[in-house]
């Protein structure tokens, strides 16, 4: 058999495959978060957000809401230098973010039914 008939069969059964799993994927809530960071927000992001006195007191100085600290939440960078991912009972992240052209960092205790936003900081 040629090389072209090869490729040809070959492309023709990728995209089928790739029709058949649109297709069985499609209105689903599926995601690839293989990467740390990301599997670490989407925990994050599945468990209810608790806010400290003092979060809310710098988000009440800045006018800001928790949609937005939500938000940059879901689109953040954990700096895995500066985590404690060990610590027990619950691992502590600390998370880098841009929000109206400042850089805020977020200090969030991530237990096992609840992640806790410890300490929010603007600059």
């Amino acid at each position: 058999m040629k090389f072209i008939h090869r490729l040809g069969y070959y492309l023709g059964g990728f995209s089928i495959g790739l029709i058949v799993l649109a297709f069985f994927l499609s209105g689903k809530k599926t995601s690839c978060s293989y990467g740390p960071e990301a599997r670490v927000i989407k925990n994050i992001n599945s468990k209810k957000l608790v806010y400290t006195s003092n979060v809310f007191s710098v988000l009440n100085q800045n006018n800001l809401d928790t949609s937005q600290v939500n938000n940059a939440i879901k689109h953040g960078n954990i700096n895995f230098s500066k985590s404690e991912t060990r610590k027990e009972p619950c691992a502590t992240y600390y998370l880098e973010n841009v929000l109206n052209d400042k850089t805020i960092t977020l200090t969030i205790e991530n237990c096992d039914s609840i992640a806790t936003i410890t300490q929010l900081k603007i600059k």
